[in-house]
């Protein structure tokens, strides 16, 4: 029992929050907001434009890794090559991740991936720099996302700040590979 509450007698009934059209205190199914809060001044159809973007863009990274895992050739490609197809695979789990919080947001997600640019660049130095240009990349994306929904929801504040940590350690190890080619 909590302080104040008087003890159940078991023949209370539940009473069930009436629908809204709005974030304000319940959804339109009646259900609570994720983070308890209301989240009123989030900006919804900037947040669902967001997530898609980060969507397309994990998406366009598991083409891309995808490519880059097939064009290593050398003496370093096993290890090179087993790094990019872990970097798709986890492409492929963060596009999954932000499309789920976009459904669950009431969003659409698209059926288009971002751009590739091909460059037909395929030594290992320049797949490393285009990787880490597609990373520079996806942080901003996600740092952009924790601007919309700082202090408006804890829920997508702490999966930004994830993803932009894990970006932030993809940017890192890609840095420390270049190394060897900047002598």
């Amino acid at each position: 029992i909590r302080p104040g509450c008087a003890p159940c007698t078991g023949t209370e009934q539940a009473v069930l929050p009436q629908a809204s059209t709005s974030w304000a205190g319940h959804d339109k199914e009646g259900l609570p907001p994720i983070d308890g809060a209301t989240m009123e001044d989030l900006d919804l159809a900037r947040t669902c434009e967001i997530l898609n973007k980060i969507m397309e863009y994990e998406l366009a990274g598991v083409v891309r890794y995808t490519h880059y895992s097939l064009m290593v050739t050398g003496p370093y490609r096993i290890p090179i090559v087993d790094f990019m197809k872990a970097q798709a695979s986890e492409s492929l789990v963060h596009a999954q991740q932000a499309s789920e919080l976009l459904t669950g947001l009431e969003g659409h997600p698209s059926q288009q991936i971002a751009e590739i640019k091909e460059t037909h660049k395929h030594a290992i130095r320049d797949i490393l720099e285009e990787s880490l240009e597609h990373e520079v990349f996806a942080l901003g994306l996600y740092k952009e996302l924790l601007q919309v929904v700082e202090n408006r929801s804890v829920y997508l504040e702490e999966y930004s700040r994830t993803m932009i940590g894990q970006e932030e350690a993809h940017t890192i190890e890609l840095r420390k590979m270049l190394r060897d080619y900047s002598h």
